[in-house]
């Protein structure tokens, strides 16, 4: 069943390093498989405060996703990134088919 990684960025304070780390990273998730779903600012927050920039990635399963986070692509992203945002990340599933 496909998942989805979501990150979301809380705090940013070094424009430059995520930059950096968005090179990396995005490249290391496709190699991982995943198909970036949304990425970006909020275009407006409706409810509870707003995210700075959020990213959805969908897997075909829980260990694609995992796999992609530890990949050693991804790793040196992280490495890239340290403390200059703070984030959150969650793999959820995907809802069953309707019906």
């Amino acid at each position: 069943m496909a998942v989805y990684w979501v990150n979301t960025f809380t705090s940013i304070l070094d424009d430059e390093r995520l930059g950096r780390y968005i090179e990396i990273a995005g490249p290391a998730m496709l190699a991982a498989g995943g198909r970036f779903l949304a990425r970006g600012e909020p275009l407006v927050a409706l409810e509870g405060e707003s995210a700075l920039r959020t990213t959805i990635i969908e897997f075909a399963d829980l260990d694609a996703a995992v796999a992609a986070y530890n990949s050693p692509a991804y790793q040196e992203a992280l490495r890239v990134l340290g403390d200059a945002a703070t984030r959150e990340i969650r793999v959820i599933a995907a809802a069953p088919p309707a019906g």
